[in-house]
């Protein structure tokens, strides 16, 4: 993957606010919108979710998840030209006691200040999703399969390009 498009991955991180959530539920896919905030390194994606939430309640039986991230659709001819990234990974509950609730916390009310009610309330959690593989779509033919260590070039990469 050339620089250009590791800007594009890593614009597309930065800049979309919403993702779509698969979990597994009662051995089948579900998946569900969310809000994310992204460690500036890429190493590990942030959502706070209500534990009432069948996501939620799918992530505390079985950790392993999918977020896919999507370009917003705006009326281009051909939609599978849009950039977006599938990132499969395990969501783990980050503890108002761990050392990383802090800095995930403030990542997440930095991307979304209306939510700071949220945390307090006693049925929410901070979640932090650890990305092990992941499929970029950059545009029509133009498909990368990353791991970690891509997702943390990348994130340099596009800090180096002013992104």
């Amino acid at each position: 993957m050339d620089s250009q498009l590791q800007q594009t991955l890593a614009r597309l991180i930065r800049t979309q606010r919403i993702a779509a959530l698969g979990t597994l539920r009662d051995g089948g896919p579900l998946v569900s919108m969310i809000l994310y905030a992204a460690a500036p390194d890429f190493s590990a994606f942030y959502i706070h979710a209500s534990r009432l939430a069948q996501h939620t309640q799918d992530i505390l039986q079985d950790a392993r998840v999918s977020l896919m991230i999507a370009e917003t659709d705006t009326g281009v001819p051909d939609p599978q030209t849009l950039a977006r990234v599938s990132i499969r990974g395990e969501a783990v509950e980050v503890p108002a006691t761990d050392s990383n609730y802090a800095e995930a916390r403030s990542l997440y009310l930095t991307k979304f200040p209306q939510a700071a009610p949220n945390f307090g309330l006693g049925d929410f959690a901070m979640y932090q999703i650890q990305p092990r593989r992941a499929r970029f779509v950059a545009g029509f033919g133009q498909i990368f399969n990353l791991t970690l260590a891509d997702f943390k070039q990348t994130a340099a990469a596009g800090l180096d390009e002013g992104d």
